[in-house]
């Protein structure tokens, strides 16, 4: 993407794609929500990841020198993960779930002490997937330069707050614990993704 380019409309290209879904959502969190962004729906699309992708790269390169690699959580990561480290010229790895409640990374990667990285997500909602594939590239030395994401939906910075974000779109909507859904929402038919 070139400096001139205007940023994308984010939400805009959610809604071209039909990735904006409205309704009552049960979220990875336990959570309901009226609305779920689906990243893969918009993601499937060669152009807008590399649009996305280019934005992104461009303000983590304005924020930080270049990593040694980008991360993502599998799987909503790994699409966008590919596409930053691109940019940036660097190399793409994805942690994924550990069957302990955390993430690994993969024997096939290398990461060794004293690298740098920064882990890159589609949408941050708690942002604990993100955190955990932050957490297993820790485990070897390697140190987070920041994070990034297409769409920080987070009320509270919360458990990320030592790593400094770059977001395309800030998008808060109000999410509901199970044994308090508002009527309004509880009318609509549950939906699990």
């Amino acid at each position: 993407m070139s400096e001139s380019s205007p940023p994308p409309d984010v939400l805009a290209l959610y809604k071209e794609a039909g990735a904006l879904h409205e309704g009552r959502f049960l979220l990875a969190s336990g959570r309901h929500s009226p609305y779920f962004l689906q990243s893969t729906t918009l993601l499937q699309y060669p152009q807008h990841t590399a649009r996305l992708g280019a934005v992104l790269a461009e303000k983590l390169r304005a924020a930080h020198p270049t990593p040694d690699f980008v991360i993502g959580p599998a799987m909503g990561g790994v699409v966008l993960a590919y596409e930053v480290a691109k940019q940036l010229g660097t190399r793409a790895l994805f942690a994924e779930k550990d069957g302990q409640g955390g993430m690994k990374i993969r024997e096939a990667f290398s990461v060794t002490p004293g690298q740098t990285f920064v882990a890159v997500e589609d949408v941050l909602t708690t942002g604990g997937s993100v955190l955990k594939a932050v957490r297993a590239a820790e485990s070897y030395g390697a140190t987070c330069l920041g994070l990034a994401c297409i769409v920080d939906r987070r009320k509270a910075v919360g458990p990320l707050e030592r790593y400094p974000l770059t977001s395309l779109l800030h998008l808060y909507f109000e999410t509901y614990p199970p044994d308090d859904v508002p009527a309004w929402l509880a009318e609509r038919e549950l939906q699990e993704i």
